[in-house]
């Protein structure tokens, strides 16, 4: 890829914040009110800034929750191993049948060559020769969007849905908004758009109307930023987008993907999950590994165990604690915590 839509690691000031702020409001106006709504939800009254923080909350066994704490490892799998590989598909399915109509990509076109001349075609196409490592080397990891009501009991629908045959466990994070990590990373953090087909249809009409509007702006940037925030509205539309009836899973994902070419702090190995062997993606929260993670360190950005329901809530907790102590995590014994949702399996 060229170097216009690679991912560098860097500290973004304010006037920056902002403008990545206007340009998600212009290409992703979904993805922008989600992230919006969150992130007043979580810092109420503040002004955007890179001091924000979001709680995100990751569901899985006790096992697996374990092993995230001692790693300090989040692994990320292939998107053709998901729950339901056609995730990704809906959301391929939906850009195809859109822009596959000759008048509405002529459209489409039009309004942004009226802006940039020549960058809708372009990136597109470069969509097109990316689309096979897109749907076939896209990792995701997915959490849910967490909030104060459920510090102690967790939420039921997501204990009920993960590792239901085993201990389960949830891990709170309040992770910055802006950060240099997401950058040296080279992870995507955006929440899951849920809609039906038919709506899905109206996304690049939406676009369309944001783009015209600020055409003054978007002729004020290189083309090649024009060209590149086109690029990820095409991707973030096919990696996080997912039918209305999944809405109560308020998911989010962080998304990678090898377009924009490897990141040195991703590791990377093969297991075995589910008797599939399978490479896997691991994202650190390790501050030592590089200054770039530093505000990403498990011992920052843990806030709490929840441990699912359970008849081994004690030794549970006690093994929790341990681990977070290990880990530099400060006041572990106020940090875990079992529910007493009454839940059968």
């Amino acid at each position: 890829m060229g170097e216009n839509l690679q991912l560098a690691a860097t500290v973004l000031s304010p006037e920056q914040i902002a403008q990545v702020v206007r340009l998600e409001s212009i290409f992703m106006p979904r993805a922008r009110a989600a992230r919006e709504r969150k992130r007043q939800h979580d810092n109420p009254g503040a002004a955007e800034a890179a001091g924000n923080r979001g709680r995100f909350c990751h569901y899985t066994s006790a096992e697996n929750a374990l092993k995230i704490i001692n790693s300090k490892r989040l692994w990320m799998r292939s998107t053709t191993c998901m729950s339901d590989y056609r995730e990704v598909q809906m959301g391929y399915d939906c850009l195809l049948h859109y822009f596959s109509d000759s008048a509405r990509r002529d459209a489409f076109y039009a309004v942004v060559d009226a802006v940039v001349p020549g960058v809708a075609k372009q990136a597109i196409d470069l969509f097109d020769q990316f689309w096979r490592d897109i749907s076939l080397k896209t990792h995701i990891v997915s959490v849910t969007e967490h909030f104060a009501e459920e510090d102690n009991l967790g939420r039921l629908s997501m204990w009920r849905a993960f590792a239901t045959n085993s201990a389960r466990a949830a891990l709170v994070f309040s992770v910055p908004w802006y950060s240099p990590a997401t950058f040296a990373l080279g992870v995507m953090f955006n929440p899951v758009t849920y809609l039906s087909e038919a709506a899905a249809q109206n996304l690049p009409a939406e676009v369309m109307g944001n783009i015209a509007r600020e055409a003054a702006f978007l002729r004020s940037l290189p083309p090649d930023e024009v060209k590149g925030w086109l690029f990820n509205m095409l991707l973030t539309a096919t990696c996080c987008l997912k039918h209305e009836g999944f809405w109560e899973e308020r998911e989010w994902r962080g998304v990678y993907s090898p377009i924009f070419g490897p990141s040195k702090l991703l590791e990377q190995s093969f297991e075995v999950l589910g008797g599939v062997p399978q490479k896997i993606l691991k994202v650190p929260f390790d501050g030592a590994i590089s200054p770039d993670l530093a505000d990403l360190d498990l011992s920052k950005c843990l806030e709490r165990v929840i441990i699912g329901p359970s008849q081994f809530s004690w030794v549970m907790y006690e093994a929790f604690v341990d681990a977070l102590r290990r880990q530099g995590v400060p006041e572990p014994e106020s940090r875990v915590w079992a529910s007493n949702i009454s839940l059968r399996d």
